[in-house]
């Protein structure tokens, strides 16, 4: 347990000093705030518009007063959630991908393995460091886009819109420390770390990008701004009953979505913070209902991951491939 915490200190200060790192951070951190200003803003234009044509109605002796829009803090956040299920997520794999890359270029493994270490020390020390430098990281992003919500929207929160945030940054913390994970077991194994980097950004390719906009753009409602279904003013019974005649097809697309783990890691996100309409300001025991499956196949992902990374980072395999 000593040469855990001992490996993990080393890789935390080491993380501390690499500047490429904190500036690709810093750079994630100014993203996720400028979707929420962005997000604020366009809601202050809507607004705007709003008053306008409320003061247009009155002029013209119109007594109809249109329901007003209505802003919900945390859907201000769509635009961070995506830009850490993008972003984030390549920046997890550099993560990931440097703990091992790094001991193999300076060629320090078998000056480490000729301590007294356990088996699974090294990958042990190393995922700990990862767990504990992106919990101050998702943290330190999910406290500065609420301060951001709260000063640039001036909104407040309520008791539950705090679980919510909570809820939200501990699915986002698995989320990137799965994928930092990956990247750490692949660079264990392969023989060359090019592979290894190569591997991982297919599967980031494939799993964040390609499947999800495939999917995506298989479902008609989402090819015409605010809803296909509700700019034809169709009933959602009515709804219900044309993709009814669609079942085939809308198998095929949800089940393209749901194979990859970002989807469901949208999903879940989006329903606690109430993004997605139907979930917004419903009691959090309804969301899990409706999302409890995106929820546990995020965190058993999550789990593989770091399976995989202990399991292959070892003194046999590190030290055979670096030979």
């Amino acid at each position: 347990m000593t040469s855990v915490l001992v490996i993990a200190r080393k890789e935390l200060l080491d993380l501390r000093r690499n500047r490429f790192l904190l500036a690709v951070l810093a750079f994630v951190l100014i993203a996720v705030i400028l979707s929420v200003i962005v997000s604020a803003t366009q809601f202050g234009v809507k607004l705007n518009d709003y008053n306008a044509y409320l003061d247009a109605l009155r002029a013209a002796g119109n007594t109809t007063v249109p329901a007003a829009p209505q802003l919900f803090p945390l859907q201000l956040l769509r635009g961070s959630i995506e830009y850490l299920e993008i972003l984030g997520a390549l920046f997890a794999i550099v993560m990931g991908y440097g703990m091992i890359a790094k001991e193999k270029q300076r060629a320090t493994l078998q000056l480490i393995y000729s301590r007294p270490i356990g088996r699974y020390s090294l990958a042990a020390g190393k995922l700990l460091a990862l767990a504990l430098a992106w919990l101050i990281a998702v943290a330190v992003i999910f406290i500065a886009v609420a301060a951001t919500v709260a000063i640039v929207g001036h909104a407040s929160f309520a008791a539950i819109d705090l679980q919510r945030l909570v809820i939200s940054a501990a699915t986002s913390w698995a989320y990137l420390l799965m994928w930092s994970a990956l990247a750490l077991g692949l660079a264990s194994t392969t023989k060359r770390l090019s592979t290894a980097l190569i591997i991982a950004l297919v599967l980031w390719l494939a799993v964040v990008l390609i499947v999800p906009q495939i999917g995506d753009t298989m479902d008609p409602d989402n090819q015409v701004p605010g809803g296909l279904f509700k700019s034809l003013a169709i009933a959602k019974p009515d709804e219900k009953a044309v993709l009814a005649n669609f079942t085939g097809f809308d198998t095929v697309r949800n089940g393209l979505e749901v194979s990859s783990i970002t989807k469901h890691y949208e999903r879940f996100t989006f329903a606690v913070l109430g993004i997605k309409d139907q979930y917004n300001q419903q009691p959090l025991a309804a969301v899990w209902t409706g999302t409890w499956n995106n929820a546990i196949a995020m965190w058993l992902a999550a789990f593989a991951a770091l399976g995989f990374a202990i399991l292959t980072t070892t003194r046999t395999k590190l030290l055979r491939r670096s030979s």
